[in-house]
């Protein structure tokens, strides 16, 4: 018997707890652990955050969810990963020992990195459901007096898409209010054009989002790094290509949400072998870490380079089909382990992509996600906003049933020429 402990419940570790526990032997044991009891819809937190959904539309508690596929399930947050004595350091005193790990945190929020950044200084987040309550009740009392809005990523983010949509949601929220007159608003970013995405672009990403912020008055400044946040102003230095400073900028706003850099969380941060300087795991093509071999990694605590050099640092995103292609390849690696085999899957990291503008939204096909790529396909519409409501319906009912892949979903994909695994 093995036990096979996932190391988070979110995006990526709830698939990979589904998929180990299909893939795994009868015999062997799969626990999850989780610095939280509860499942949310991360892609829903900017609807949380205007009060288009509420924290109950988009969270599930995970316990009964894991126990009807016979998962143990251990809420307390892991304290350090000790990986050469395979075995989890908990916060309550505790430790787990482990025959595989598949570390599927997530990322810390790197907020503390810029003075005044996030919801302990003076901007929002939608990153976690936690924030996206309080920057709701922020943008109830904003409508009340509303005034400018900054809003976007600053220097090393690796999320761009919500930002984007926040940007969109915002518009189209105050456009129903018939506010969106009173309200200017700023896009930052460390990107170095519009729809850069932290993917080099995708198809016409530029071009599209450029136009749709041009269509709504949405002003922006790229190539922008966030200096300092203090109430009710944002210190932005603007510069060149090659990094030299262009233009000082000082934002007033009287809401702002910006998306932090990320980085790997405390339990792993500088463990030699494991994770690279910022914190992320390290992985070969099979997902697994190159030092213990025991040890795997998915979503977006997984380290990737930049697919291109930037004036200012710009992370890759880890988006949900890629991260659940990183899932597949991991259950069926480990798989291979306990058969007394080496791992050979390796994840297509491709990517499919909705971002909800409001009323409107944009979709994206990168097949694979990091360029070049075979396929590199861009779209807007009314139908996007419609397809992401429907994914978050679908997606919560996948989580509550502990089907990540049913049949059909597969057969689709396969019809369109997207997989998880590489032939």
């Amino acid at each position: 018997m093995a036990h096979i402990v996932i190391l988070g419940a979110g995006i990526g570790g709830m698939p990979m707890a589904f998929e180990m526990r299909e893939n795994a032997r009868a015999e062997d044991r799969v626990t999850v652990i989780s610095n939280t009891p509860t499942f949310h819809f991360v892609p829903s937190n900017p609807w949380v955050a205007v009060n288009w959904r509420t924290r109950a539309d988009i969270e599930l508690p995970i316990e009964p969810i894991l126990s009807k596929k016979k998962i143990d399930f251990i809420p307390v947050a892991a304290k350090r990963v000790h990986p050469a004595e395979n075995r989890i350091e908990l916060e309550d005193g505790r430790s787990i020992d482990y025959d595989y790990l598949v570390i599927a945190t997530g990322p810390k929020l790197a907020f503390d990195e810029i003075e005044g950044l996030g919801p302990n200084g003076h901007t929002q987040s939608v990153c976690h459901v936690d924030h996206a309550v309080t920057s709701n009740d922020n943008w109830q009392a904003f409508v009340k007096d509303p005034g400018p809005i900054v809003v976007g990523a600053v220097q090393g983010a690796s999320c761009y898409g919500p930002a984007y949509e926040f940007a969109m949601i915002m518009e189209t929220d105050l456009r129903r209010r018939k506010l969106r007159d009173k309200v200017p608003i700023t896009f930052v970013t460390a990107e170095p054009y519009i729809g850069h995405l932290g993917l080099g672009g995708v198809g016409d990403s530029k071009g599209m989002i450029e136009s749709a912020f041009r269509d709504k008055h949405v002003k922006w400044i790229c190539n922008a790094k966030v200096t300092r946040v203090e109430a009710g102003k944002m210190f932005v230095t603007e510069v060149n290509e090659d990094g030299s400073e262009k233009k000082q900028h000082e934002l007033p706003f009287k809401y702002s949400m910006m998306l932090p850099a990320f980085k790997g969380v405390d339990a792993v941060l500088g463990i030699e072998g494991l994770t690279n300087p910022r914190g992320f795991i390290v992985i070969d093509p099979y997902q697994r870490n190159p030092t213990f071999k025991n040890v795997f990694s998915v979503g977006v605590c997984v380290a990737i380079p930049p697919v291109e050099a930037t004036p200012l640092p710009v992370g890759v995103p880890k988006t949900g089909y890629m991260i659940e292609s990183m899932v597949t390849a991991t259950a069926h690696n480990i798989r291979s382990l306990l058969d007394g085999k080496e791992p050979t899957e390796k994840a297509t990291w491709n990517a499919v992509c909705l971002a909800d503008f409001g009323d409107t939204g944009i979709a994206f096909v990168a097949l694979p996600q990091i360029p070049p790529r075979n396929v590199n396909w861009f779209s807007e519409g009314k139908w996007v906003h419609l397809a992401k409501i429907a994914f978050e319906k679908y997606f919560l009912r996948k989580i509550k049933k502990g089907n990540v892949g049913p049949f059909y979903e597969n057969l689709t994909l396969r019809a369109l020429g997207i997989s998880k695994l590489k032939e």
